[in-house]
């Protein structure tokens, strides 16, 4: 399948999922079974661990279609860099999806700033660039935006495997945006 077309079938998923018109395909006991042997999901969801944002369900997928690495802020540290380079190289995928959302809570909690102890502080370090390349005053929906657009970059920046793989296998990496009150995604 070319990335256009996977591209497509995300979105066509996604039109699925906002008129709550589910088709719940390969979701079965012959899908699980066809899976033991290997899986070859056609997209990686770099997304945020917001309980509210599900990829499977916003994207209408069944098992083995997505690969889904969730992060708070979804941003890109070693550990989920680490699992995208995994699914680039050993599962053939070939369309990445960075996932932010509508109010999105790390990125609140990073514009907020604060000492949020060492873990989370960490974390949100990641997000800061996303707030210095915001305008004064942006809102916390720009700055997810932002901040999925220049994971985007990161993704590349950091990491060999998946930046030969856009540059010579036509891996596709593409920013997105949830809105928590429509269900829709915005590719940016």
């Amino acid at each position: 399948m070319s990335t256009e077309n996977t591209i497509n079938r995300l979105k066509e998923g996604n039109a699925r999922f906002v008129e709550d018109k589910l088709d719940g395909k390969l979701q079965d006991s012959a899908r699980r079974s066809s899976l033991t042997g290997g899986q070859q999901p056609h997209t990686i969801v770099l997304s945020c661990a917001d309980s509210r944002v599900v990829p499977e369900l916003a994207f209408d997928t069944g098992l083995g279609e997505l690969f889904v690495v969730r992060v708070a802020g979804n941003v890109a540290n070693t550990s989920s860099m680490a699992s995208i380079e995994y699914a680039v190289a050993h599962c053939g995928s070939k369309v990445i999806v960075v996932l932010g959302h509508q109010s999105c809570g790390a990125v609140t909690a990073a514009i907020g700033g604060g000492d949020n102890g060492y873990n989370l502080n960490h974390l949100l370090a990641h997000i800061a660039p996303a707030i210095s390349a915001s305008e004064d005053g942006a809102s916390i929906d720009e700055v997810v935006r932002k901040n999925a657009e220049l994971t985007k970059q990161e993704l590349i920046n950091r990491s060999s495997i998946i930046r030969n793989a856009v540059e010579n296998q036509g891996l596709v990496i593409a920013p997105a945006y949830y809105n928590l009150d429509t269900g829709k995604v915005d590719f940016l």
